[in-house]
């Protein structure tokens, strides 16, 4: 449903108001496309540099153990040192034999001479090998330090992009009367049944009625989306107040103990993918090309979703955009014996914002 074109001029009546509004469509579509390419690809570098905290935190835990170490090493090292230093007579310890009274005191005196001599060998040792893993994890730091002064700047890149595509948004917005937004919003519903329409008439999406029941994972995510209906979108959030799409998706699948990736993207990427006409509640159907927005499918060919920006979280058809493909979370997980569908209070209804 999205596409490019400019901002055309006139009422939304006649001919030519129709197709005017159908460019401004087009063209707030566009948009709202772009808003979402960047806020996952922002979420998708937050998630990067999110491990990449977590990778200095561990490194620089570890650099300060080895340190530790290695400061009690070097101890070990200067004490042995300041005793050999202390107990040498400058005598071979073959002399000291030959020249003994007692050869089997001097024998044994020798053994206690050896095992000094390996613990020496063995506290070096330990030395050397402290220093080099001191040295590594410093340079392991300052790398993984690096990659997240880059990450956070990449961010905030990311960041900035978003709010000026949300500002081209609300201009816009702001540029139409309220008859051209109720005529914005009446083509999009309009255009959102054909789709529909269109899709279960291809069968894409099975038999009529023939919905699949939900694993128990899925009965679970899909009761917590269901519970965030009415919730307003946010890019970039994770609830539990708000929420963008793949932010949804994740915690509900997060809550239900399944982990899954943070972008629809790497939602697209990593999960199991499977035919529409396989679908099950749980499952997420993923939309546009890019992979740039994800909904929870509910059944009966309705989804639960955060749509965009000035929107809530709510139910609406699976056609509500152009669907890219679906996958499962938890392929292994065996269907549920009995189903009984979560109750769906749907959101107050918004306007094409």
């Amino acid at each position: 449903m999205a596409g490019g074109g400019g901002v055309g001029d006139g009422g939304a009546e006649g001919g030519g108001g129709e197709r005017a509004v159908g460019v401004l469509l087009g063209e707030l579509q566009r948009l709202y496309r772009e808003v979402e390419r960047g806020t996952e690809a922002f979420n998708a570098t937050e998630e990067q540099l999110r491990r990449r905290r977590a990778e200095v935190g561990r490194l620089d835990a570890e650099l300060a153990r080895a340190r530790l170490s290695l400061h009690d090493s070097r101890g070990a090292a200067g004490r042995l040192a300041r005793q050999q230093y202390q107990g040498s007579t400058g005598i071979s310890p073959y002399v000291r034999l030959l020249l003994a009274r007692d050869p089997q005191h001097a024998l044994d005196q020798g053994h206690v001479i050896g095992r000094l001599a390996r613990e020496r060998a063995e506290t070096v040792g330990r030395l050397a090998s402290g220093e080099r893993k001191a040295d590594g994890l410093a340079r392991k730091a300052r790398a993984a330090l690096d990659d997240q002064l880059t990450l956070a700047e990449r961010a905030k890149k990311e960041r900035d992009d978003v709010r000026r595509r949300l500002d081209d948004v609300e201009e816009l917005l702001a540029s139409l009367t309220a008859e051209q937004l109720a005529a914005l919003a009446e083509l999009e519903k309009k255009g959102v049944a054909q789709a529909q329409e269109k899709l279960v008439a291809s069968g894409a999406l099975g038999a009529p009625g023939e919905d699949r029941k939900p694993s128990k994972e899925g009965e679970q995510a899909v009761r917590y989306a269901v519970r965030q209906i009415g919730k307003p979108y946010e890019w970039g959030a994770e609830g539990p107040r708000s929420y963008d799409c793949s932010g949804l998706t994740s915690e509900a699948w997060g809550h239900a103990g399944t982990p899954i990736p943070r972008t629809s993207e790497e939602q697209w990427a990593r999960l199991t993918r499977i035919p529409l006409t396989r679908l099950r509640p749980g499952d997420l159907v993923i939309y546009f090309p890019e992979a740039t927005h994800v909904a929870m499918y509910l059944g009966g060919g309705k989804v639960v979703q955060a749509p965009r920006t000035g929107e809530k979280v709510k139910v609406t058809p699976i056609a509500a955009q152009p669907v890219l493909g679906a996958v499962r979370p938890d392929p292994e997980g065996k269907p549920l014996g009995r189903y009984e569908p979560p109750p769906v209070r749907q959101a107050p209804a918004t306007d094409v914002r």
